[in-house]
C-alpha cells in the first residue's frame, strides 16, 4: 500500500479511493473531517448531501452510519 497523500483521510491507494462513491446518490465523495475532528468522506451530490465515517482508516459507506452537513 502506498503513503497516503496529505490531506487523504482514507489512507487507501488512489485509485481503490477513486472508484468510492456515495452508496445512496452514487456522488463522488472527497476527504473532509467531522465536526468531531474525525475523518470523514463527503458526498459532493448538492440535493442530499451526506458524510460518512472513516474508522481506522476505512471508510464506513453504510446509509445508517451517514449524517447530513
Amino acid at each position: 500500500m502506498s503513503v497516503p497523500a496529505p490531506g487523504d483521510s482514507s489512507g487507501l491507494d488512489p485509485w481503490v479511493r477513486g472508484l468510492l462513491r456515495c452508496p445512496v446518490t452514487g456522488a463522488e465523495l472527497v476527504d473532509a473531517v467531522g465536526p468531531d475532528g474525525e475523518p470523514e468522506l463527503r458526498s459532493t451530490d448538492p440535493d442530499r448531501p451526506l458524510a460518512y465515517p472513516v474508522r481506522d482508516g476505512v471508510p464506513v459507506l453504510l446509509e445508517d452510519e451517514a449524517r447530513g452537513f
